[in-house]
């Protein structure tokens, strides 16, 4: 039996592993849950679960959380606040595997610190090697340890890429659907409103992802991610647009073959295979149905239309701090988006212009990593004060 940790157990993601446990009785326990503020689905979690540990983000929170529990107090876990226990956590000599989930720079030094206690980690957190990739593994390859990656894309070019060495390598390709925007002329974007960019046309995901969708940065992100999970350049990821969403990734071989990983857009499937790898266990989610025609189409990113990813590649090629402040840079301009303080091209001009601003250097801590990431949010909350109700488009 395999015992876990799940860090942000109320998301959308920590759902989901929550149900593959469900299916798999005697398969999986549940050591700790780690959440926020919904003390409701937490305390469902924590009465059909029984973990030994969780942690919230306020004494509030634990309040309502105990209000809402009704075991008996001899059966309630024990209950924190104080972040250190993320750590804590994380690290447990009795947890096998930890599922990093928490949105943000928030779950990094709990997964940082699973890593280099030796813990296999699921990795659902973009930020922690957006943030701190080279930290990271170097962290993983001092250790022993391999991060899985869950999200769709990495989790399908995991899988193409055990078809091969990695010296046959020619390339890796993302897909990306092209969110809601994929067809709107450049000169409309300046109107584009919240509702409008949220509406993603396959994924239901939370607020700031669907953004990061629309705009492109989340396969920006993706792209920096890969680079560090997979030992590869800039110049060997590439991204195309795949409305479908059906093939997740395809890595390229050197005899011109590619393997392309292929499913149904349901998260169950990659979190499984990080929770059972190397091994493969029945499928829990819908087969795909090839009986029905079906219509593959790819086509290239528009890059005078997503200037976010142009601004990933930009950043992952300065190295450094560089992709630390773009995720906080584009983390408060979305917000600017989303409260009305800015139009939508200027995500990606606020963003630009804190690259331009924020000194970039070399991090050697995670505490530096969450020092850069606080400046670089300053700088851009200051971009965005200075350009407020701004629009346009990047030259």
């Amino acid at each position: 039996m395999r015992c876990l940790t799940l860090l942000g157990s109320t998301g959308s993601i920590g759902v989901s592993t929550l149900d593959v446990v469900r299916r798999w009785p005697g398969r999986f326990s549940i050591f700790a849950l780690v959440a926020g503020r919904n003390a409701e689905l937490l305390a469902s979690q924590i009465r059909e679960f029984r973990p030994h540990l969780v942690v919230v983000e306020s004494d509030a929170v634990r309040a309502d959380l105990i209000a809402r529990l009704d075991i008996p107090k001899s059966e309630h876990p024990s209950i924190e606040t104080d972040p250190s226990y993320r750590v804590a956590a994380a690290t447990a000599p009795e947890c096998d595997f930890v599922l990093s989930a928490i949105v943000g720079v928030e779950g990094l030094q709990a997964t940082y610190q699973a890593i280099r206690a030796g813990k296999q980690v699921g990795l659902a957190n973009k930020e922690v090697l957006v943030a701190s990739g080279k930290l990271v593994m170097e962290a993983a390859r001092a250790a022993g340890t391999e991060l899985i990656p869950v999200d769709s894309e990495h989790n399908g070019a995991h899988q193409a890429l055990r078809c091969g060495r990695r010296d046959e390598v020619h390339r890796l390709i993302l897909t990306a659907s092209g969110g809601p925007f994929r067809n709107t002329p450049v000169e409309e974007l300046a109107n584009v409103t919240p509702a409008q960019a949220l509406a993603h046309p396959t994924w239901k995901m939370g607020q700031r992802i669907t953004i990061d969708s629309s705009t492109m940065m989340n396969k920006g992100f993706e792209v920096i991610e890969a680079c560090w999970l997979f030992g590869l350049s800039p110049d060997e990821v590439d991204v195309v647009v795949h409305p479908s969403s059906s093939v997740h990734a395809m890595v390229e071989y050197l005899d011109g073959s590619l393997m392309a990983q292929i499913s149904t857009t349901d998260m169950r499937m990659p979190i499984q295979y990080a929770m059972t790898y190397p091994e493969r266990w029945s499928a829990l989610v819908p087969r795909m149905d090839w009986t029905e025609p079906r219509t593959l189409e790819f086509f290239p990113p528009d890059l005078s239309k997503f200037h976010c990813l142009r601004l990933a590649y930009q950043a992952l090629r300065a190295g450094g701090s560089a992709t630390c402040t773009l995720n906080a840079a584009d983390e408060v301009a979305v917000e600017a988006f989303l409260g009305g303080e800015i139009s939508y091209p200027g995500i990606a001009e606020v963003v630009a212009e804190t690259l331009e601003r924020a000194p970039a250097r070399e991090p050697e801590s995670v505490e530096e990593v969450l020092e850069i990431d606080r400046q670089s949010r300053a700088a851009a909350r200051q971009i965005v004060t200075e350009r407020r109700k701004g629009a346009g488009v990047i030259a």
